[in-house]
């Protein structure tokens, strides 16, 4: 099947305002989005960067609901 006709325009828009962004590493986050929903769980290094997700996702046409479950590691 051609991966194009698969992809998530959604989803991808999500996931490439959080791989641009110089705060945030996305490499860790596992990312859900659909019909406006949008999912975080991961781990991150400080609270900054958890708030920095959020507000990236925030700023992606048709987001309306964020769930942020990532975890601060302070290690």
């Amino acid at each position: 099947m051609d991966a194009t006709l698969t992809a998530d325009p959604f989803l991808e828009q999500v996931q490439g305002a959080l791989h641009r962004s110089p705060y945030v590493s996305s490499r860790q986050l596992q990312i859900e989005a659909k019909d406006g929903r949008v999912r975080l769980e991961g781990t991150v290094c400080s609270f900054f960067q958890k708030q920095m997700a959020q507000e990236l996702i925030r700023r992606v046409d048709g987001v309306q609901r964020i769930d942020n479950l990532l975890q601060v590691n302070w290690g």
